[in-house]
């Protein structure tokens, strides 16, 4: 066979190949480059600097509806910056009732709530006691409840901690010859706690005014 016939023969079966290659690989299969530039890159394992920030997940939808009665008067109210910081004032009323810091418990709770946490730490004083904390691990906040009544905004968050007591008796106590053991507790907390501030008001800081038991 010629060999100018072969050559127009193996063009012609290249030209069917290229054809059909086009057909399958011409077509947009997966993921194209253009939609790899809109996916956010994990930062490796070990990685330092802003990159490496873990990334809050979005509010999930039950949050949301929680939070939609009070956005519908108050728009500028975000849940997440409120949760965030409801966990914050959490440790620290916990932290501060433990230590029977009066001034830091003052600007974070109603006069009714500072008066009741006051009761507790006096009787602990009274018994010679007193109290360090520290959190096993981060508390778990829920938001359940954000709400307008009046001219008051409302809101109510679920709890639950593992903390850690350790309780200093009084040198009474004490064997003679020997410091007083501390005395360490663990335990499992469950507790809704109520904020609320005054809507239109000039301090936009919440306060607390009700604690109660919850569902662990």
């Amino acid at each position: 066979m010629p060999v100018q016939f072969q050559l127009v023969i193996f063009a012609v079966i290249a030209a069917v190949v290229l054809f059909q290659l086009y057909n399958v690989l011409g077509k947009k299969v997966g993921r194209q480059p253009q939609e790899d530039a809109k996916t956010p890159a994990l930062p490796a394992t070990g990685a330092t600097g802003p990159e490496a920030q873990v990334r809050v997940p979005a509010l999930d939808a039950a949050t949301m509806a929680a939070a939609a009665s009070l956005r519908a008067r108050d728009p500028a109210f975000d849940p997440a910056k409120f949760i965030e910081g409801a966990r914050q004032a959490y440790e620290t009323i916990v932290r501060g009732y433990a230590s029977g810091d009066r001034a830091a418990l003052k600007p974070l709770l109603t006069p009714a709530v500072l008066e009741s946490f006051e009761t507790g730490i006096a009787a602990r004083e009274t018994r010679g006691e007193t109290e360090q904390v520290e959190f096993l691990h981060p508390p778990r906040a829920d938001l359940e409840l954000a709400s307008a009544e009046g001219d008051r905004a409302v809101a109510k968050v679920r709890f639950l901690a593992e903390i850690r007591s350790k309780i200093l008796l009084p040198e009474g106590e004490a064997t003679p010859g020997a410091p007083a053991e501390p005395r360490i507790e663990e335990r499992r907390t469950a507790e809704h706690w109520t904020f609320e501030r005054s809507l239109g008001a000039a301090d936009p800081n919440w306060v607390l005014a009700r604690v109660e038991p919850a569902n662990a």
